[in-house]
């Protein structure tokens, strides 16, 4: 009798698990383009079928969102979940003055504001001082005890001796670091322990403002980078780099990093050596934006400061090289949950809304090697999102997420 119980609740969870769940909409965006009156059906975490709505076939369940857009979970490739806003609470005093703990559990909070943003896969570029608080918040979400999007994390980050902060502090006191200090043979003892304690790729700081009055200046040379590169590469893993200086953007492109974090001052010949190397960059305009608001004292409107112009300026550098631009804004230095700043602000700079949907699915998918998501397709995990109105015609509607599936299961609705 008690063998006959199990085997019909086992016979009930199957049933479950293999319901149909038809998604229609009068929009939908594949990753690579739009579509109009096309639908989606999953089954558990997969993806069943993609078309018109009236070639799709029979499901258990039919949820129909008019006036909206079918499209791929998006996929923040640049953010911070254990940092927020310095208008609220300066860097230096998330780094010095917070608990891991507290850090923590802030982190996990905003990285559940990710996922409902739309946001189903974040990339995290650091702890910034928590150490390894990242790689836990990704596991905490990945056995369900929070709600949050698939994380790629980058635990400690790397940084040449001397050139990290926070500074200011008396010379014979040592303060906790916001990433971890490595030189010449010793980065590669440093790459493969970050590895080991939970890294998914390595984040290293090409460039710092460690020159003359604090001026942005290369930190590694290019053979330190590679050692980096080559011993990572060993793990299946790739680098990336921040990097606002153009020779800081060459050293970690000739070294052979996955992509550039910034990239403020990225000259012609750096792009076009970036775009030979397939080397891609990530922008970050809305940190940009959140930094002038904090400290330049500005309003957000014209005249914009020089900073902005910069990066604007740069944006159209990158337009016209062809580099691959990955969507990522930096969030943490701006609210969590506002990520389609970035991508207003790709718009406003220059670039049409459909690569920046491109931008923020399937290109980001490619560039991190996610080859079942970004995209809706047959057979690829069922990460997707619903918004109202038409993000092609407005970037803004992003922001007005009605669905968030995260690998099959239902987060908003």
């Amino acid at each position: 009798m008690r063998l006959t119980i199990i085997l019909f609740f086992c016979f009930l969870s199957f049933l479950a698990t293999s319901q149909k769940i038809k998604i229609t909409a009068d929009r939908l965006f594949d990753g690579e383009n739009m579509k109009t009156d096309w639908g989606v059906i999953v089954e558990g975490n997969t993806i069943l079928e993609v078309g018109p709505i009236n070639q799709l076939g029979k499901s258990d369940e039919t949820i129909n969102y008019e006036g909206g857009t079918i499209m791929p979970g998006m996929i923040e490739g640049h953010s911070h979940v254990l940092l927020y806003p310095y208008n609220q609470t300066g860097w230096n005093d998330q780094v010095l003055k917070e608990s891991r703990s507290l850090r923590a559990i802030r982190g996990a909070k905003m990285a559940t504001k990710n996922l409902y943003a739309g946001f189903t896969t974040i990339r995290d570029l650091g702890s910034e001082g928590a150490g390894y608080a990242d790689v836990a918040i990704k596991q905490s979400i990945e056995e369900g005890i929070i709600d949050g999007p698939r994380m790629l994390v980058a635990g400690k980050a790397i940084v040449a001796t001397g050139s990290y902060g926070p500074k200011g502090f008396h010379p014979d006191f040592e303060v906790p670091l916001g990433a971890e200090p490595a030189d010449g043979q010793n980065l590669i003892t440093v790459t493969r322990d970050q590895i080991g304690k939970g890294a998914d790729f390595i984040k290293v700081y090409a460039d710092y403002r460690w020159g003359p009055n604090k001026t942005a200046m290369p930190t590694f040379s290019i053979e330190e980078l590679k050692l980096i590169v080559e011993t990572a590469k060993s793990s299946g893993r790739v680098v990336v780099a921040h990097a606002a200086t153009a020779e800081g953007m060459r050293r970690a492109t000739l070294a052979g990093v996955k992509t550039i974090e910034h990239g403020s001052d990225a000259t012609v010949e750096v792009l076009e050596l970036m775009k030979e190397r397939e080397v891609a960059l990530c922008p970050t305009l809305a940190a940009t934006h959140a930094i002038a608001q904090y400290f330049d004292g500005w309003n957000g409107e014209a005249p914009e400061p020089r900073r902005v112009l910069g990066k604007r300026e740069m944006f159209k550098r990158v337009l016209e090289s062809g580099v691959t631009i990955v969507a990522g804004g930096d969030v943490g230095v701006f609210e969590h949950g506002e990520n389609v700043k970035e991508l207003e602000l790709m718009v406003d700079y220059g670039m049409k809304e459909r690569d920046v949907l491109r931008s923020v699915t399937s290109v980001n998918a490619q560039i991190f090697g996610l080859n079942k998501l970004g995209k809706l397709d047959a057979n690829f995990l069922a990460d997707i999102v619903v918004v109202k109105g038409n993000p092609e015609e407005s970037i803004s509607d992003l922001y007005n997420i009605k669905l968030v599936m995260k690998d099959g299961k239902i987060y908003k609705q």
